[in-house]
């Protein structure tokens, strides 16, 4: 065991640290091991142990420090490209049969969609443009 170098010894640390990453999916194991390489190449460069596990441990908690509050902000946003149901709501449709609080039908992004009106005494007569506020199920709620 004393024929290995030392660097050799922080690349096993750095594959032991990038297993539980990949089954846990806890990210701060991979900065762990991030720290392991560098230490690794500290111990490669000449460094001594007490310098290879400062190393390791400024690495460490600098990308621990910086990476998980950057991480944890973009987690909590939403996203940015509005998919699905969300797309919908805002865009205009092109009534086809009569539209009034009861129901009717409109064209949206190309597709024949059940309606009903937002107010239900209001009414949209067929070629008018109508504004899609939301999506309830399978019918737009229109405008």
């Amino acid at each position: 065991m004393n024929d290995i170098d030392a660097w050799v010894w922080w690349l096993v640390g750095a594959a032991a640290l990038g297993i539980p990453l990949v089954v846990t999916a806890m990210p701060e194991f991979g900065m762990l091991a991030v720290g392991a390489i560098a230490a690794a190449a500290a111990a490669g460069v000449g460094f001594g142990a007490v310098s290879q596990v400062l190393v390791f441990v400024a690495v460490s908690v600098a990308l621990i420090a910086v990476v998980r509050p950057i991480a944890n902000r973009h987690r909590s946003q939403r996203p940015q490209l509005a998919t699905g149901v969300d797309a919908l709501r805002g865009k205009q449709a092109v009534v086809l049969e009569r539209v009034d609080g009861s129901g009717g039908r409109i064209k949206l992004a190309g597709e024949v969609w059940s309606a009903r009106a937002l107010d239900g005494d209001q009414s949209y007569e067929p070629g008018q443009q109508v504004d899609v506020v939301d999506i309830e199920g399978a019918t737009a709620i229109v405008m």
